[in-house]
């Protein structure tokens, strides 16, 4: 059966019963735990729920937006019908809006409507943040070169949190750095998260970066290894308490699935050849079967 399944309600039951319920500035109150630590396996299984149904497309999409086309444009994930940013999109006068809880002068929450003004050059994007730093500091072709050309290197590493850039950015990276190394032929990773929303991120996070690893490493000629996975403040907004038991009830009364199984096409030697059109041509998910969708609120 799934392993990722097992180990992501473990969490999600540990949040609950031991979650402390805290302010943040979404306005949503947060239960959280201040640390978790996950370990996957890639050759043993490829970690994809099947307790809530996931869709692969969205989430693959997203991680090439961001590491193969280095993009920060929300309307290039528009045009393929993935609406994970459209909250966090400038608009055409290079506005952005939201309500959040800002600090008064005595360190409370307040809540207030934030309107930044980036400029207009900012327009429908997320400004300095993911795939801007992405490209800018050209993060996916280093990581490729030197795992091809010195795969003993101990500092391959990709950081998506770069100070100077962070009051230019609608959202600061959330999942903010991943460093590689090279064992016996096998590429493996360990990813750092800063803030976790365990029911929405987390399980798209974890199938993006898995994807990712598994890509390199047939551009790269390895073997996928090991995923390590840190997180810092994982938390369940109270508004997805009620979907996050029914998906554990669901787990508890009809169980959890096989893992499924991830194909990419063989043919593809460079990792920016892999197709990022709307159809995914080059991924599949084979053998997916769930337990149905869950509808889980966003916090902005």
């Amino acid at each position: 059966m799934s392993k990722w399944d097992k180990d992501y309600l473990k969490l999600c039951k540990k949040i609950l019963e031991e979650g402390k319920e805290v302010e943040n500035r979404t306005g949503v109150n947060s239960i959280k735990i201040p640390s978790y630590h996950f370990h996957f396996d890639l050759e043993e299984e490829y970690p994809f729920l099947t307790t809530k149904q996931l869709f692969y497309r969205q989430a693959i999409l997203e991680m090439l937006w961001i590491f193969q086309v280095q993009s920060n444009d929300v309307r290039w994930l528009q045009e393929r019908d993935v609406h994970i940013w459209d909250e966090w999109e400038i608009n055409e006068n290079g506005i952005w809006t939201a309500t959040q809880n800002i600090p008064d002068e005595n360190g409370n929450l307040v809540k207030k409507e934030i309107k930044k003004d980036f400029g207009k050059e900012w327009a429908h994007t997320i400004g300095t943040a993911y795939g801007y730093i992405v490209n800018k500091f050209g993060l996916t072709q280093n990581l490729i070169n030197t795992l091809k050309n010195n795969p003993n290197d101990r500092r391959m590493m990709m950081s998506l949190w770069q100070n100077d850039y962070l009051d230019t950015a609608v959202l600061p990276s959330c999942v903010w750095s991943s460093e590689w190394d090279v064992t016996d032929g096998k590429l493996n990773a360990w990813v750092h998260q800063r803030s976790c929303d365990v029911p929405l991120g987390l399980p798209f996070n974890v199938t993006q970066y898995s994807t990712l690893l598994y890509m390199l490493a047939q551009v790269c000629d390895l073997k996928p290894g090991t995923l390590d996975w840190s997180i810092k403040d994982a938390h369940i907004y109270v508004n997805q308490v009620d979907g996050i038991k029914e998906q554990i009830k669901r787990y508890e009364d009809m169980g959890d699935h096989p893992a499924p199984k991830l194909w990419l096409n063989p043919e593809v030697k460079d990792f920016f050849d892999f197709d990022h059109s709307r159809d995914l041509k080059d991924v599949k998910v084979l053998e997916y079967k769930h337990n149905g969708k869950i509808h889980f609120p966003i916090a902005q």
